[in-house]
């Protein structure tokens, strides 16, 4: 995932490095030069073993001085990264990764090493990757444990997935449904998309395979209704999660979101879960930020991940619209859909895989 993005970072964290090594050991350093001749070591006296006037200096003593020179302490200043840092500001917004993202990452990476001491044997990549890193997971959050919120809370916990049309929304409802079986949990989904053709059978095909339970009406029947129902079975027959699947829709149908609206008000969710695609970029995160400011989210899955070469959504969504990533769909398999692990990425991102 995101080889775009990690190749651009690299080049960016090579940038960095430059510009600090330039200032770390200016071109023709070769260590301190004598004010004044200095006198010759004595050589040493056969008789009195003391040193002679032909004694050679202790080996490696003019190596330690240039080392000691080379990799002194130094500060960074703004001027010596302000090239590099237009650059990666660039680089981001060329993957998409959106503006007030792009200018926390940018001004974090500044504040890691303005000012900053790099140590005697510190390397400058260190100090270029940990800024890096640093930044990214400022911006990335903390991800959401899906399970571990699960197990922390009353029985059933109960999941409404929304987003717009054509998103993946369904098959992300039966991957998670799928990885929550695998976990442990005992799951009902409720089939809420009623207006869509063929949407009931689509998420019924996918509850059979993986046999999970399904609570369905017929098509055209209240959404409100199905769900209702869909939690009252979990909750007669003990189930742990119920998984509501809805229509998609858009943040500017005011009579759809009127209709999700009623849908929070009848099914009382835990967790309101926002679907969208990977490769819409920046699209994705306005669309997130509008539902959020409309109907409400907790958490968001982005599908088609493993398709996004930028990865600009993944890195600016938990920014921008402060909720936290819960999942990235990553092919078409049921098990294709993997827990969003900020440090993984970041490894991802920055070291080469993980």
């Amino acid at each position: 995932m995101f080889g775009g993005l990690r190749e651009k970072l690299q080049a960016a964290r090579s940038r960095l490095g430059s510009s600090i090594q330039a200032v770390a050991a200016p071109p023709g350093a070769q260590g301190p030069e004598p004010s004044s001749p200095q006198p010759p070591l004595p050589a040493e006296s056969p008789v009195t073993g003391e040193p002679g006037p032909d004694a050679k200096k202790p080996a490696g003593f003019v190596d330690k001085i240039k080392t000691f020179i080379i990799e002194r302490e130094l500060i960074v200043s703004e001027k010596d990264i302000d090239g590099a840092l237009s650059d990666l500001e660039i680089t981001l917004l060329e993957c998409d990764v959106a503006l007030p993202a792009t200018d926390a990452i940018i001004g974090q990476v500044r504040k890691g090493l303005v000012g900053k001491h790099r140590k005697i044997g510190e390397s400058v990549d260190s100090l270029v990757v940990n800024s890096l890193k640093t930044a990214l997971a400022e911006v990335l959050g903390n991800g959401f444990d899906l399970t571990e919120y699960i197990r922390q809370h009353e029985k059933p916990v109960k999941i409404l997935f929304t987003g717009v049309n054509g998103t993946g929304k369904t098959t992300t409802v039966a991957k998670i449904g799928y990885f929550l079986k695998n976990q442990g949990f005992s799951v009902v989904i409720g089939a809420g998309d009623t207006y869509r053709a063929g949407a009931i059978e689509q998420i019924g095909v996918h509850a059979e395979r993986l046999g999970i339970k399904i609570i369905q009406h017929q098509e055209g029947a209240d959404p409100s209704a199905v769900l209702f129902d869909t939690v009252q079975y979990a909750s007669s027959h003990k189930i742990d999660v119920v998984l509501a699947d809805t229509a998609g829709r858009f943040h500017n149908k005011a009579n759809l979101m009127n209709q999700l609206e009623k849908i929070k008000r009848v099914m009382k969710p835990d967790l309101v879960v926002y679907v969208d695609e990977a490769v819409a970029g920046n699209d994705a995160v306005t669309r997130a930020f509008e539902f959020d400011k409309t109907v409400g989210a907790d958490a968001v899955v982005l599908t088609k991940a493993d398709m996004d070469s930028r990865g600009g959504a993944a890195i600016s969504i938990a920014h921008t619209i402060g909720k936290p990533l819960m999942f990235l769909g990553v092919g078409q398999a049921y098990d294709d859909i993997l827990p969003f692990e900020p440090a993984k990425v970041i490894d991802e991102l920055l070291e080469g895989g993980i």
